[in-house]
């Protein structure tokens, strides 16, 4: 599921500072990354509803190498996926994300959008 309602789309910004952030807000640097792209992944598990869910935030370089601090990167639309044994996240629309999840999704993105304004 795509978070639109953020203005992380076409938001540059220098990775060393991105990385911080987001490690600050719960993220962890996804291991899947490359020179030219990483990803920043929030687990949230909820028992309630026997699921774990998955926020994802990509970006991809302008310039410099991913992990350098100086390197600069252009923030994509944040995802909303739901983890399903043992096939993987599955991001789609329709995968019944509750009401709770995506609320605790768009307050963790509000905070990281609002710091990175700073």
């Amino acid at each position: 599921m795509k978070l639109t309602d953020f203005h992380f789309p076409d938001k540059e910004i220098g990775f060393g500072r991105l990385l911080k952030v987001m490690q600050d807000h719960g993220f962890i640097f996804g291991e899947q990354w490359d020179y030219e792209r990483a990803t920043f992944d929030l687990k949230m598990p909820d028992e309630r509803d026997a699921g774990t869910f998955y926020l994802r935030v990509p970006c991809f370089t302008i310039d410099g190498d991913i992990p350098h601090d100086e390197t600069l990167v252009k923030l994509m639309t944040p995802l909303l996926g739901r983890h399903y044994y043992p096939h993987g996240v599955e991001y789609g629309e329709d995968e019944g994300f509750p009401d709770k999840i995506i609320n605790r999704s768009k307050q963790k993105l509000s905070a990281v959008d609002e710091e990175l304004n700073d």
